[in-house]
């Protein structure tokens, strides 16, 4: 274990770190430039705790992504001081204050551009039957370093005297690339059993391997997620799917039996093969699905193609059947899927819209395979357009992703084939403007063509009129005021 206390440090700039070899010299220089970046502000509040009799540290998040030298933008500091004594002390210093997290002990402020937390010393633990954490108040920084979930997130810095402090040997825990908690981890998960999904989270972030002993724990204790309440699994898990290695998150989750409990449909991919009847292992390929989507973004990482990597194929389990010859078959898994998709992010609290985005896709993911080699009409390109709506770009990548062949003639054949169908939806956006298609005449003239008045023929009509404009293009409104009434006469 490593504590800095003065004297036995070299000075470097601002911060005083250890003077052994836990440290490398491009570790210094990434916590000494975030304390001078933030040390005008961070003093002058350090001095503000200590007029009023207070302590108070930057820890956690903040100060192992500066040792990581990973941009820092949201600062967390942690202090003696009682939520509402913070206020008071931040009471005319902050440029905006609120409150969301006080019952946990948090009061969160804006200071220039910056984004602080500013949270009580504290400890947490969850009753056997609770979804929520009971919160108690803490008198040390070393106390409060000893509750957190991991060693590489248990390092602060005093202020405003910049003592650097890290008692459970997170700068070996970085240098070393491991995630582990600081005491037990059957100690931690108990107190907070979230911590296990935050431990493939970071896995799933920084690239680290999570301890032996603390797997071995997630292992034993994986029951324990289920009393954590779904919005706050939802958190952790969508930032473990944004993350840099999100294949490695997932993988600790299977392996460990949390997915069985926060995303049964995952390690339910994991289906028996036989000499008999041989079919790809769809585990394993929706992890590579997930990889080679993400390989395709273009503005960052991308929630809702990377669910919908994951979840594209979780209806095969369910549609799986044998064949004459040995031969595998899913039939409908997109359309089953779609439905076990909708029904586990709804049970997880995503947003609707998320929710609808990711089914659509795992609902349309196969579509493309009816194309062929080009056997597409204009009217069936415009339909799988018309279709995807807003989503077509993610179909695109989606499609593309899900080929895993190890065939390189094939897996080249079905590239060249989405290219001219790329090509094609290209040549008829430029002419048709097909992401925006509407019938050619609309309610109001329908009814006036017609002599009705609202009511459910006005939408029959209407579906008439988009299929007519989908299948031969636009063909005008006398056209297809013409069509209109023929279509009238043939239903009464």
């Amino acid at each position: 274990m490593i504590r800095v206390l003065p004297g036995t440090c070299e000075d470097l700039g601002s911060i005083a770190v250890p003077n052994d070899h836990d440290v490398t010299s491009d570790q210094h220089a990434a916590v000494s430039e975030l304390l001078r970046r933030v040390t005008p502000l961070a003093d002058a509040l350090g001095r503000r705790f200590a007029d009023a009799g207070h302590q108070l540290a930057l820890v956690g998040g903040p100060v192992r992504d500066a040792l990581l030298g990973r941009p820092v933008n949201d600062l967390d500091f942690a202090t003696d001081a009682h939520p509402d004594k913070v206020l008071r002390i931040v009471e005319g210093w902050a440029d905006a204050v609120w409150t969301i997290g006080i019952e946990y002990g948090t009061i969160g402020l804006r200071k220039g551009d910056l984004q602080l937390e500013i949270t009580t010393y504290r400890s947490e633990s969850y009753d056997h039957d609770s979804r929520k954490p009971e919160v108690t108040y803490g008198t040390s920084l070393e106390g409060d370093l000893a509750r957190r979930d991991f060693a590489v997130n248990a390092m602060a810095a005093r202020l405003p005297g910049h003592e650097f402090v890290d008692l459970f040997g997170g700068l070996r825990d970085l240098r070393q690339k491991v995630i582990q908690t600081p005491g037990r981890p059957e100690d931690s998960f108990d107190d907070d059993p979230l911590r296990m999904m935050r431990a493939a989270r970071f896995a799933a972030q920084l690239g680290f391997t999570v301890a032996p002993e603390t797997v071995a724990a997630m292992k034993a204790m994986a029951d324990r997620i289920e009393i954590v309440s779904a919005e706050r699994v939802r958190d952790e898990l969508s930032k473990l799917l944004l993350g840099a290695h999100p294949r490695a998150g997932l993988t600790l989750l299977v392996d460990t039996g949390l997915a069985e409990r926060v995303l049964p449909e995952l390690p339910k991919l994991r289906l028996e093969i036989d000499e008999h009847h041989r079919h790809k292992d769809v585990y394993e390929h929706s992890l590579i699905v997930l990889e080679q989507a993400i390989a395709q973004e273009e503005d960052g990482p991308d929630l809702v193609l990377r669910l919908a990597a994951v979840l594209h194929d979780i209806g095969k389990p369910k549609t799986r059947s044998f064949v004459d010859g040995g031969r595998v078959t899913f039939h409908h898994h997109e359309v089953v899927g779609a439905a076990m998709a909708k029904s586990r992010l709804t049970a997880l609290r995503y947003p609707k819209d998320v929710v609808a985005d990711v089914s659509r896709l795992v609902e349309l993911h196969l579509r493309f395979h009816g194309y062929g080699t080009g056997e597409w009409t204009d009217s069936a390109v415009r339909r799988y357009v018309r279709d995807a709506g807003h989503l077509l770009p993610r179909l695109h990548k989606l499609t593309r992703a899900d080929c895993t062949t190890r065939n390189r003639r094939k897996a080249a054949a079905l590239a060249r084939t989405y290219d001219q169908l790329e090509e094609r939806i290209a040549r008829l956006q430029q002419e048709e403007e097909l992401s925006k298609i509407r019938p050619e005449l609309d309610g109001n003239e329908i009814q006036e063509i017609l002599g009705i008045g609202p009511g459910p023929a006005v939408g029959k009509a209407y579906k008439f009129l988009l299929d007519l404009r989908l299948d031969r293009g636009p063909i005008g409104k006398e056209a297809a005021a013409e069509a209109l009434r023929a279509w009238a006469r043939e239903q009464g």
